[in-house]
């Protein structure tokens, strides 16, 4: 019997030695034949499941995006009932990938960024991260909204909006910490300040009542 071979599973292997390759040469520096020896595989078993190398670094954008998006999901499944605020701190840590052990998908993140500037092809899956990024902090951020509500004499901020800035805070904290402009700690602080801020104006609020 033909030996079955699981698609999905290579896909994502090749997939990881993109990104390998792209930490050390950025993604202008990967050939599929370097992926396909780098994954310890043949550039026959690359070509099948990728007809092109852009397609190959499209799917690999969107297993980054996928690898944060789902760890942020996972470490809050993981928390036993937290509060609307350590949620959000949980998620927003992991999105600004501060931690050492998340330093090279952090790398690996703003060189696909970079190239994403000038090639719209890899602009596309980038901008659907970011748009689920933006949507589980939104979600976030209204439940904080929601669950917690106390008298207040002004409208509560509006979620969407709140959600855009903490997701571009974290992403420019990711750059001044990679260019050395900020330790990790103190951009951790940076970001500690902003969510202290936040969940003070929120529980400063309370939905407004029809009159």
């Amino acid at each position: 019997m033909p030996k079955q071979v699981d698609y999905e599973s290579r896909r994502r292997r090749i997939a990881e030695a993109v990104c390998l390759l792209a930490d050390e040469h950025g993604p202008e520096g990967v050939s599929m034949r370097d992926v396909a020896a780098r994954a310890q595989v043949s550039l026959g078993a690359v070509q099948r499941c990728f007809r092109s190398k852009e397609e190959m670094l499209l799917f690999a954008v969107d297993h980054v995006g996928e690898r944060i998006t789902e760890r942020v999901r996972a470490r809050l499944a993981a928390s036993p009932a937290p509060s609307a605020a350590t949620a959000l701190g949980h998620a927003t840590d992991e999105i600004a990938l501060l931690r050492e052990e998340h330093r090279a998908e952090a790398r690996i993140w703003l060189a696909f960024v970079a190239q994403a500037a000038v090639k719209e092809p890899l602009a596309r899956p980038l901008r659907n991260s970011y748009a689920a990024l933006h949507n589980l902090l939104t979600r976030l951020i209204t439940e904080a909204t929601e669950n917690d509500p106390t008298d207040g004499d002004t409208a509560p901020p509006n979620p969407r909006a709140e959600a855009r800035t903490l997701l571009a805070l974290t992403d420019g904290l990711t750059t001044h910490v990679l260019m050395g402009h900020l330790t990790a700690e103190e951009a951790e602080e940076v970001l500690h300040t902003h969510l202290v801020d936040l969940w003070e104006r929120l529980r400063a609020t309370r939905p407004r009542k029809d009159v």
